[in-house]
């Protein structure tokens, strides 16, 4: 995006509860299959605004999360809220680059920002032993997508189907131990806070604003018409042991 893009980008997405689609009940089902224990070491990558921070909490209620996000004013969202907070710790941080050691890596909708393959790889040497990653990714549901969802999707060349996301899993040396689709709710709960925020900005909007509008607009109608062609779909992984050396 160009630089008044992306001002009009981050004018709609200012104080949103979330930065795109998901729920607590995503947290919870994928923190019931990990097993997690209550004092649970857990990383939120690419936060955003701390959507999720409650529902990790919730999971593991002696526990702490280190959330991160490379936008400060979604970190700055975040700590408004969770400063007081001892369990939680807030950074302003690439996410291929995250650091400590993790029972339970979150990432919601964000793995495209460096692929699946790549992002699981990086994060690799800060999961213990036992633990396991969950991402969310967008997902074809059909091998024949109306015109009006490919052009939704045009910019993000690499999205697949549930087999594409499970062969860029096994890619970087794990495997998957659970898949579920967001649910419609988890769709809603992104959309209604947006759509109202749209409708508050649309009156003064100048011309990059509104094509951002209209951009976000197209996203919740596309996805209320097609939503049997595509989705999120959210994975729970687990890194496979690596391989001893030949010879040894």
């Amino acid at each position: 995006m160009h630089s008044d893009d992306m001002t009009a980008f981050f004018q709609l997405h200012r104080d949103l509860p979330r930065e795109g689609p998901g729920e607590a009940a995503d947290v919870a089902w994928a923190a019931a299959r990990a097993d997690l224990p209550p004092n649970a070491r857990m990383a939120d990558v690419a936060c955003g605004p701390g959507g999720d921070i409650a529902a990790l909490l919730k999971a593991a209620p002696d526990g702490h999360v280190t959330a991160l996000d490379k936008t400060a004013h979604f970190v700055d969202a975040a700590r408004a809220r969770w400063q007081d907070d001892p369990r939680v710790t807030l950074l302003r941080a690439d996410m291929a680059a995250i650091h400590n050691d993790y029972d339970f890596i979150w990432c919601a909708g964000a793995v495209y920002f460096i692929g699946v393959t790549e992002a699981l790889t990086a994060w690799r040497k800060a999961i213990r032993p036992g633990g396991m990653v969950a991402f969310s990714e967008a997902c074809w549901f059909t091998e024949t997508p109306t015109a009006r969802a490919e052009a939704l999707w045009r910019q993000h060349p690499a999205m697949t189907d549930a087999d594409g996301i499970a062969a860029r899993v096994a890619a970087a040396g794990y495997e998957t131990v659970a898949i579920r689709r967001l649910s419609n709710a988890a769709w809603e709960g992104y959309f209604g806070p947006i759509e109202a925020r749209i409708a508050a900005l649309r009156p003064n909007a100048d011309a990059a604003l509104a094509a951002v509008l209209d951009e976000a607009e197209e996203e919740a109608a596309c996805w209320r018409a097609h939503s049997d062609e595509f989705g999120y779909l959210l994975s729970l992984v687990r890194p496979l042991a690596k391989p001893a050396p030949a010879g040894r």
